[in-house]
């Protein structure tokens, strides 16, 4: 599986409608000055995180259970900052919307600019044939309240092409992120 230019993510964003909305140049300044940059890199694109967010709060004990997973445990912030307790994690969206083509794999890891304050952004891989929103989670792993910027940079996304077109797609399973729209809950 070869990794993909930024001339490839181009292409499949204006034909394909890959990503939307697309930015094929990589941005790192905005109206107010200096941002997180964002866009098409050489080998990747910079997603970006919408002013959604939805911050861990323990105010109810609650334990955390991947499989019956309390709503109660967040608190809805829709801001162009979004603070995070230390020792704490949110989650939020991508500005994007996302179309993965059947040949296609991608990876995404947190932009260093975040990794090196202590912010760890996870994305899980966004198989073939995928569609929506990703849900994006920062952990804060410092002793300190960490702050995230809505609409910058917060990971890249790294596209992996296979050689021949996979068995059963992520649509094919009826998968149950499919067509995600805001924030995302865990499923069971």
């Amino acid at each position: 599986m070869p990794i993909k230019s930024d001339r490839w993510i181009r292409e499949m964003a204006a034909r394909h409608r890959m990503i939307e909305p697309f930015e094929p140049d990589q941005i790192r300044q905005g109206e107010h000055g200096r941002v997180i940059s964002y866009g098409t890199s050489s080998y990747g694109y910079d997603i970006r995180c919408a002013p959604e967010f939805k911050v861990f709060t323990n105010i109810n004990s609650a334990i955390v259970d991947p499989k019956a997973f309390n709503p109660a445990s967040f608190v809805d912030i829709n801001a162009d900052v979004c603070i995070i307790p230390p020792n704490s994690f949110a989650l939020a969206r991508t500005v994007e919307f996302f179309r993965i083509p059947r040949n296609v794999l991608t990876i995404c890891l947190g932009k260093s600019t975040y990794a090196r304050c202590g912010i760890i952004v996870n994305v899980t891989p966004l198989e073939p044939e995928w569609e929506g929103h990703v849900t994006l989670e920062f952990s804060n792993t410092t002793p300190l309240p960490a702050k995230i910027y809505a609409n910058e940079g917060v990971a890249q996304v790294i596209f992996l092409e296979a050689d021949t077109v996979c068995e059963t797609s992520y649509a094919d399973r009826d998968g149950k992120y499919q067509g995600q729209t805001g924030v995302t809950l865990p499923k069971a």
